[in-house]
């Protein structure tokens, strides 16, 4: 059977599962396809994964010099040497995401691809005292505005900016 007529098995395959479904679901069903299908796109617009890595934490509320000290050095930011300064996002991603849909401001480096909102952070600030790899970190929880760059079609956070 060629690759052709394999896919076209696939497919079929499919359609008769819709079929067996129930009305109700489909509706669910849809959705996550195209959740599934959208979400590898997101991976391939630079930024975006190390934006996650850095900056997103979600589900947690950190805040304390413990959280930093260990986020940091799990999210690979103390080699080879101490980053000075990080924040993390306790939002779930959806509203992340939902920030780039705000009005567009200008970012620090003077383009226009930036966004403003307000959510719950963990800043951490290097003390100074250690070095790499054990480096130590002050924490201070809040709630703040943050301005985010988003690139990509659809609008996925790459970068934040204050």
């Amino acid at each position: 059977m060629g690759l052709a007529a394999s896919s076209l098995t696939g497919i079929s395959e499919v359609v008769m599962a819709l079929q067996r479904t129930p009305a109700s679901l489909l509706p669910l069903l849809l959705t996550l396809l195209g959740l599934v299908l959208l979400q590898p796109s997101y991976g391939q617009i630079p930024g975006y994964q190390r934006f996650l890595r850095e900056h997103v934490d979600s589900g947690v509320t950190g805040g304390t010099n413990t959280y930093c000290n260990m986020m940091m050095q799990r999210r690979r930011m103390t080699l080879p040497r101490c980053k000075g300064f990080n924040t993390f996002i306790h939002e779930d991603l959806g509203n992340i995401l939902s920030i780039c849909r705000n009005n567009n401001i200008r970012c620090r480096n003077g383009q226009m691809n930036c966004h403003a909102g307000v959510v719950r952070v963990t800043d951490c600030r290097h003390t100074g005292g250690a070095s790499g790899p054990n480096c130590r970190y002050q924490a201070r929880a809040s709630t703040r505005r943050v301005v985010i760059a988003c690139n990509g079609n659809p609008l996925v956070p790459v970068h934040l900016d204050r």
